[in-house]
């Protein structure tokens, strides 16, 4: 079954870093992502610009209406997702808890509908 890993931080609330923590935070993420492939649960995985990049789009009396920015104000932001193909939520929530992110953010784990064509 197919799991959508959401994954949120208050980007405010990031470590900061120095060069020598960045590199070690990164060879962890690798190092998860890596340890996720050759489990075979790891489906796809990206990282999204920051939020003040996003674009929200309504359509309003057959009116398209854009506004830059994100839909709500929220200290948590989305900045990312994995999906996963695990056998049960169990596994999923494993994967999640592995996810170097969760120890400053959030991932919420949602089952994938898989409609028939």
């Amino acid at each position: 079954m197919k799991y959508l890993l959401l994954i949120y931080a208050n980007v405010s609330k990031r470590p900061n870093y120095t060069p020598e923590q960045l590199e070690v935070a990164q060879r962890t993420n690798t190092a998860y992502l890596t340890e996720a492939q050759a489990a075979g649960v790891l489906a796809q995985n990206e990282s999204f610009h920051p939020i003040a990049r996003a674009t929200t789009v309504r359509v309003r009396d057959n009116k398209t209406l854009t506004a830059d920015g994100p839909f709500a104000e929220t200290e948590e932001q989305l900045t990312g997702y994995m999906m996963l193909d695990c056998k049960d939520l169990d596994e999923a929530i494993r994967w999640a808890a592995k996810n170097p992110a969760a120890k400053y953010g959030s991932i919420e784990v949602r089952p994938v509908d898989a409609y028939s064509q």
